[in-house]
């Protein structure tokens, strides 16, 4: 038994949507947590009770419907039964697909676990008409059988009463299934198992009937446990051989007919069906929502509706918890020393910067819960599986699957997106191979922090034609995210696992309101834990590469001379003038400096007059003796304090932005973006752009921000950006071409860093980490030198050369898109009916 302390290990088993984590929440409450799996991206949930003076834990195991891995979850779940041998397995069977469910069982009871048989959604196989003979069902499985209605709490202490006897019971004998006319060849080879001693441990009869269904996994489990396996593999091989050859049918296909066949005597024997003919209600709503006219309709209104609660009803949240995040700033920057004249300690500096990269991840939150609740509900009313079923078709055609349509959008699809929401909800995507290409293609979208550089860059060389730029843009990124996905799924991941597609269609029921909560809570709990851990230490690399080596000495000594000769104009003009006792004292100066541009930011947040004149009416009653300088006043005097005060603070402020560009200009990134220049010039971009592309790694954001600094402008100018920058490139001979260029590397640019920690929490690997940044900077500086090279040569306009590439695109995805038959005359395999 395995237990730890007099703990029971339960394990929770069943098919997806058959109320799992319904049964588990009910089970466990709040005390419970979310993990991964060693190696692998799936959930591991666990959560204790305590029940007849007895500890029990439970793990949820991911829903699979046999034991044959043919998905990653089917595996993980096979994994955790036979390392961890739990002392009692909960079955968890949909009681209103008892046939689909039943197979499962017998292999959990072949491979001699303790089961309970955990009957659910009683209530919703009542409403179908079905009247189930609980104790008939017991003695054919000859293990307990509860039923509950884990949604509405009903069962629960019949089921835990149930786990606890049958914890106390001794080692049970598998329960065995009659195989046919494969029997003796199952008994022959267990009995050669069980005759092994590296094999002890493990089932004899179930691995046997594995072994003998062509199981890669138990073969491989063989070989790692035999010294010699092969003349047990020959046996095996002649014996599936000879038996295919006298049948016509293969073995594994034979098991499964014996198990679907014990299934339905199950079924006839021990369910009655008093509505049988009629058509369930779970149809009668699929005829209109799988229509094939409406089917698109309800879709994009459903995608729409997520869209807009999650991501742009989420941003509008982050108007409240933005203000919680900049007062823990707030906090953070008192606790840390004060601001300097010019130059601000080291561990103040870093310390903001820790603070603001964590900010910037944890004002998703909102966006989390909103988008993981709604995830659940699609997951726990059984419209998820309808998503995948009306889009799998078109997208398998490019190597996706029908659920990389949710990721898709709310990454962006439409404009004002997010790519780290967009990559967490992968995680439903039960294909391996799809669901990294969608992981890997999903940053193509125009996330939200994209905009502000494509307006910009619009703004300059397109005035005229803003509203097709942005529609080319919108969908050429659709497009290219679909044709990189068919690349990548027929190279670099062909060889990843994918599972067959099984399109189940569970029955609708409606979510509990507390387990989409617990749900939205813990998936929301696990992001933010999670990238606590990782974003310090990338932000301390960024921080130090934007930071260091620093400013050559002599010219900080140049910017240090004009500080001191700024303040010196300050106690110049004040000359006589009664308050320049208050701020003789250096030190003094300093903290009216700092309180200036504290109070000049609040003045600025503040809405309404009254705001404005309540953080007036603060600053005089805290600092008394310093508020005319920044308030004025009446007086000649305190006038002339509040003017030299704005004149410093202005020279403050125009020699820290120079030093922080000049320092820009100093750093590791600074030199790299001028080495990168003999690559880049091929794609037409200079220093001052490879700068601004290598901040924008940490956030898409600061590519404008770069932007702004690099192209200055002299004192007394109040140009707009889109001016500046225009007028530089433009006198630097550019031309509208290296615009087009432009945007759509940074369309096909790297993930942010969000995103980036992101792709590595959800692949849980460094080398499909590392591969998210290095193959879209090759493929977008490829596509933005090609595309410069042959618009500048031919000398098309930048509309031109856009809608050019565009073309091209479409073609390229209509030739890769179009019907097997059109290309080598047959067919891929038919969507089937929905299973039900």
């Amino acid at each position: 038994m395995a237990e730890t302390g007099g703990s029971v290990l339960v394990a929770l088993a069943g098919q997806q949507n058959a109320g799992k984590s319904t049964l588990f929440n009910m089970l466990t409450g709040l005390q419970q947590h979310i993990a991964n799996y060693p190696g692998v991206t799936v959930d591991k949930k666990s959560g204790t009770y305590i029940a007849h003076g007895r500890t029990f834990e439970v793990v949820d195991l991911p829903g699979a419907y046999s034991l044959s891995p043919y998905s990653l979850e089917e595996r993980v779940a096979r994994t955790f039964l036979l390392d961890e041998m739990p002392d009692v397995v909960v079955n968890v069977l949909d009681a209103t697909n008892l046939r689909r469910s039943l197979p499962l069982t017998f292999q959990l009871l072949e491979m001699g676990f303790r089961v309970v048989v955990a009957l659910n959604m009683m209530d919703a196989a009542a409403r179908r008409g079905l009247q189930i003979d609980v104790a008939a069902l017991q003695r054919r499985l000859c293990v307990p059988v509860v039923p509950v209605v884990g949604r509405k709490g009903q069962g629960d202490a019949e089921l835990r009463d149930a786990i606890a006897r049958v914890a106390a019971t001794e080692q049970v004998v598998p329960a065995t299934l009659n195989y046919g006319s494969l029997e003796d060849d199952v008994a022959r080879f267990q009995g050669a198992l069980a005759a092994e001693p590296r094999l002890r441990g493990l089932p004899a009869r179930w691995l046997a009937v594995k072994l003998l269904e062509t199981s890669d996994e138990a073969e491989a489990l063989l070989s790692t446990r035999l010294e010699n396996p092969h003349s047990l593999l020959d046996a095996l091989f002649r014996t599936r051989q000879e038996f295919e050859a006298d049948s016509g049918v293969a073995t594994g296909d034979h098991i499964s007919a014996c198990r679907d066949r014990k299934a339905t005597e199950i079924l006839a024997a021990c369910v009655t069906d008093t509505r049988a003919g009629e058509v369930p209600m779970s149809e009668h709503i699929d005829r209109v929502l799988l229509n094939r006219f409406l089917a698109p309709v309800f879709l994009v209104a459903t995608v729409w509706a997520i869209y807009q609660l999650s991501i742009v009803q989420g941003y509008a949240l982050t108007d409240v918890t933005w203000p919680l995040l900049a007062g823990f700033r707030d906090l953070v920057a008192i606790v840390l020393p004060d601001a300097g004249f010019l130059h601000d300690p080291q561990i103040r500096s870093i310390g903001l910067w820790a603070v603001d990269s964590m900010n910037t991840l944890l004002n998703y939150v909102p966006i989390f819960l909103i988008l993981f609740g709604l995830i659940a509900i699609l997951e726990d009313s059984g419209y998820m599986a309808r998503i995948a079923f009306i889009l799998d078709r078109v997208l398998h055609r490019f190597g996706l699957h029908g659920q990389s349509t949710l990721p898709f959008i709310l990454s962006g699809v439409f404009a004002g997106g997010c790519a780290v929401p967009g990559v967490m909800a992968t995680k439903g995507i039960p294909d391996a191979r799809a669901r990294l290409a969608t992981i890997l293609t999903a940053p193509f979208m125009n996330c939200l922090a994209k905009i502000p550089l494509y307006t910009l860059l619009i703004n300059i060389w397109f005035p005229e034609t803003k509203g097709l730029m942005l529609f080319y843009l919108s969908t050429l990124t659709v497009m290219v995210a679909l044709l990189v996905a068919k690349l990548l799924t027929s190279s670099v991941l062909r060889n990843e696992e994918t599972a067959p597609f099984v399109m189940e269609l569970p029955s609708y029921h409606l979510p509990s309101p507390m387990g989409v909560l617990r749900r939205a809570v813990g998936r929301t709990w696990v992001y933010v834990r999670k990238v606590a851990s990782v974003v310090l230490a990338v932000a301390t690399v960024i921080y130090v590469l934007l930071q260091f080596p620093g400013v050559p000495a002599d010219r900080q000594v140049a910017y240090q001379a004009e500080a001191e000769a700024a303040i010196a104009r300050f106690y110049d003009t004040l000359q006589g003038n009664p308050l320049r006792a208050e701020v003789a004292d250096p030190t003094r100066l300093m903290t009216l400096v700092n309180l200036q541009s504290e109070h000049a930011a609040q003045i600025e947040a503040a809405e309404t007059p009254s705001e404005r004149q309540a953080l007036d009416g603060t600053l005089k009653r805290r600092h008394p003796d310093l508020a005319p300088f920044l308030l004025g006043g009446a007086t000649a005097e305190t006038q002339e304090a509040a003017s030299a005060l704005d004149a410093l603070a202005t020279t403050r402020a125009d020699l820290r932005r120079t030093l922080r560009r000049d320092r820009l200009e100093s750093s590791f990134l600074g030199y790299l973006g001028r080495g990168l220049e003999p690559v880049t010039q091929f794609a037409g971009f200079d220093w001052k752009i490879n700068i601004a592309l290598l901040t924008s790694f940490a956030a898409r954001e600061n590519s404008v921000a770069t932007l702004g600094v690099l192209f200055d402008q002299d004192d007394g100018q109040n140009l707009s950006l889109e001016q500046r920058m225009g007028a530089q490139q433009k006198a630097e001979g550019r031309a509208a071409v290296s615009a087009v260029a432009l945007m759509l590397f940074f369309a096909l640019y790297p993930p942010c860093l969000a995103t980036v920690i992101m792709v590595r929490l959800q692949t849980r690997s460094r080398k499909w980490t590392a591969f998210s940044v290095i193959f879209p900077t090759i493929l977008g500086l490829a596509v933005a030198s090609a595309v410069h090279t042959v618009g500048t040569s031919l000398g098309l306009s930048g509309l031109q050369t856009m809608s050019a590439v565009y073309a091209l695109t479409a073609g390229l995805l209509f030739v890769v898109a179009l019907p097997k038959p059109w290309l080598h005359g047959h067919d891929g395999p038919a969507l089937g009916e929905p299973a039900k």
